[in-house]
């Protein structure tokens, strides 16, 4: 049923510095901005391995009202070091939402709340790595 990630969406009431703020985090400007003129409704970019989706959405069109307070479903993004990652991720101005933890061998996750309200995950996942191999 669910056969992998298409997009990542994450509201900013920015979203032009949210554009600057993940490609710094990237290292990649978004590969689509809409409107094309004028401040961005929408951008995306292309991330990690199997290039998925990560999509900035303006707060205006966000399904329900954000609530000002970081929750939810928390994505993790695979990371070859999980303390270096959220490290850096706090050097860009994220806020700790979960200290890195090691939920069993081979498997550490951590959570930031970026500079505009939403959960980023990282994590080092074994498994992930195998099905690269693969």
């Amino acid at each position: 049923m669910l056969r992998g990630l298409t997009t990542v969406s994450l509201f900013a009431d920015d979203v032009t510095a949210a554009a600057r703020w993940y490609a710094g985090l990237l290292g990649v400007e978004p590969y689509f901005t809409r409107p094309v003129d004028g401040p961005p409704a929408y951008v995306e970019f292309r991330a990690g391995d199997h290039l998925h989706e990560l999509g900035i959405v303006d707060s205006r069109f966000a399904p329900h009202p954000r609530s000002g307070t970081a929750g939810g479903v928390v994505v993790y993004w695979h990371v070859d070091d999980v303390e270096a990652a959220f490290e850096r991720l706090l050097s860009l101005g994220a806020t700790v939402h979960d200290k890195p933890v090691e939920r069993g061998p081979g498997f550490v996750t951590a959570s930031v709340v970026d500079p505009f309200g939403n959960v980023l995950g990282v994590m080092y996942n074994r498994h992930y790595l195998e099905m690269l191999d693969r």
